[in-house]
């Protein structure tokens, strides 16, 4: 959805190291906003975006910058998916329909551009299984590829809506990934009742953050874990609020 930063650029080399012509799409697509007020604030730097991209290739890279009626015709509308409940845990529990906007745009994204492959970041790892799933769904001939989580320095996943954090709260930030370390550290040792707990007591009274939600969820079906399972994969997931800004990240467990 543009406001290009390295984590995005990380999809896109890796792209270019596996085909020929890479399309990269920057559109801020109405459908998967539950907020207006957060859809009229996301960051657009369409110029910007292009000049990133051109410092990594100005023969190999297509944009495709369309306008909603490009998109979506004269009528924009939500297609329903039945993404067999990946689309009520977490983010679809505090974000209704967002899922459906998300496939519907991806689908149709995929419709017009035709790729052989296509590349997500694992930062919004339960919109890569929806696409997955969505991809399953509707039979698209496209292959979707999964990329590492790219971080600022501090360890805070990259975001486009880190633009809208101040220094002070980009630093204090650092917080979430040192969690989600001390989560993974401790996941094979401590009951995740107990992890869940130190969890909440890390936010509870902090002047800077609110925590939205935390679970720790079985991969394929994202349902939250119930009793461990060594034949089973695990990532904890975690939202937390700045101010007005929602920053989510997660680590896979074992």
């Amino acid at each position: 959805m543009g406001a290009l930063h390295q984590g995005h650029l990380s999809l896109v080399k890796t792209a270019l190291a596996m085909n020929k012509l890479v399309v990269v799409s920057i559109f801020v697509n109405p459908t998967q906003f539950n907020n207006p007020n957060d859809l009229n604030k996301y960051p657009r730097t369409l110029e910007k975006d292009i000049q990133l991209l051109e410092t990594l290739s100005k023969e190999s890279i297509v944009v495709y910058a369309p306008t909603i009626e490009d998109v979506y015709g004269p009528n924009v509308r939500v297609d329903c998916f039945d993404f067999n409940g990946l689309e009520l845990e977490m983010e679809g529990r505090s974000r209704p329909g967002h899922f459906n906007g998300v496939g519907t745009i991806v689908k149709r994204l995929f419709e017009i551009v035709c790729p052989d492959f296509a590349y997500f970041g694992e930062k919004d790892f339960q919109q890569l299984q929806i696409i997955k799933k969505m991809v399953a769904i509707t039979k698209l001939p496209v292959t979707i590829i999964g990329c590492p989580i790219e971080r600022e320095s501090n360890g805070l996943a990259m975001s486009s809506r880190n633009s809208r954090l101040s220094a002070v709260e980009i630093n204090a930030s650092a917080l979430i990934y040192k969690t989600l370390q001390v989560v993974k550290k401790n996941f094979n040792s401590e009951s995740t009742q107990n992890i869940s707990k130190w969890v909440a007591t890390q936010y509870s009274a902090h002047p800077l953050f609110e925590l939205d939600y935390f679970h720790i969820s079985e991969v394929e079906s994202l349902a939250p874990i119930q009793q461990k399972n060594p034949y089973q994969t695990y990532r904890a997931f975690i939202a937390v609020f700045v101010r007005d800004v929602r920053l989510i990240d997660n680590i896979d467990l074992n």
